[in-house]
């Protein structure tokens, strides 16, 4: 990982502490105290998930040798942070992304659990997507596939199933659900491919894929598979139109009547 994003996390968390002073303690504890980026980050996701039953020292003891063993796992991080950062009009530094956003903090912890599930250690990794659920209102199963540079806004009541995968570069509005159809067993969730924006609220359920470059609107049931770079909107969604760019994703155009 580039040792200058870690120094600039830094630097805006020195500016942090000075600006208000009620944050020095939270600021200093979570960011000037750690080593490195992974130290800060299994420090605030170990912080955020522990409870009377697992404690932080546990938790963080786990994350700490992740990403001693698994560096990509950082390496995703910093993409996420990128992405939002680059995407949400609201964001002004990798900081507050780091600290207060908790979709991509469930979306780290999502890694972590999917890391787990791979290993076959099933119980610890659902045990920790319960926790996530129950504290950050995000709901992943540990075994679906989640792509770098993905965004998840405002993230509440976001759900993504078992066999459910989420390419690169994609960006999800709160409420989404990557459902099934009912209880039927194998590969039973939705695709979402590179570059895709998903609106808030949309409903996409079965082994169906949304292809690259496609747009979901708010509110939408997707039932079929969509084709690459076309919008779709509707109860059950149709195509309305064509996204203005290659990749939804990035340009974060909600209104699916200005494509």
């Amino acid at each position: 990982m580039d040792n200058n994003f870690w120094l600039t996390l830094r630097d805006e968390a020195q500016v942090m502490a000075e600006k208000e002073p009620l944050l020095a303690t939270y600021v200093n504890e979570c960011i000037l105290k750690q080593g490195d980026f992974a130290g800060a980050l299994s420090f605030i996701l170990s912080n955020k998930l522990s409870d009377k039953v697992m404690s932080a020292e546990a938790l963080r003891t786990m994350l700490d040798q992740a990403y001693c063993d698994q560096p990509l796992l950082v390496e995703a991080t910093v993409f996420d942070i990128h992405a939002a950062f680059e995407r949400d009009p609201a964001v002004k530094s990798y900081l507050t992304v780091l600290l207060y956003f908790k979709g991509f903090h469930a979306i780290q912890v999502h890694r972590f659990a999917h890391m787990l599930w791979l290993m076959g250690r099933h119980e610890l990794a659902l045990f920790v997507q319960s926790r996530s659920s129950e504290v950050l209102s995000v709901d992943i199963h540990p075994a679906a596939y989640i792509g770098q540079g993905v965004m998840f806004d405002h993230a509440t009541g976001i759900v993504v199933g078992e066999t459910a995968v989420i390419e690169d570069n994609v960006s999800i509005m709160q409420s989404v659900t990557l459902g099934g159809t009912g209880n039927e067993s194998g590969d039973r969730h939705p695709k979402v491919r590179h570059g895709v924006m998903i609106g808030a609220g949309a409903k996409i359920l079965g082994n169906i894929e949304i292809g690259p470059g496609a747009k979901v609107g708010a509110g939408s049931v997707v039932l079929s598979d969509v084709p690459a770079h076309v919008t779709v909107a509707g109860v059950p969604a149709k195509i309305v139109g064509k996204p203005s760019c290659q990749n939804p994703c990035q340009t974060m155009r909600q209104n699916v009547l200005e494509d």
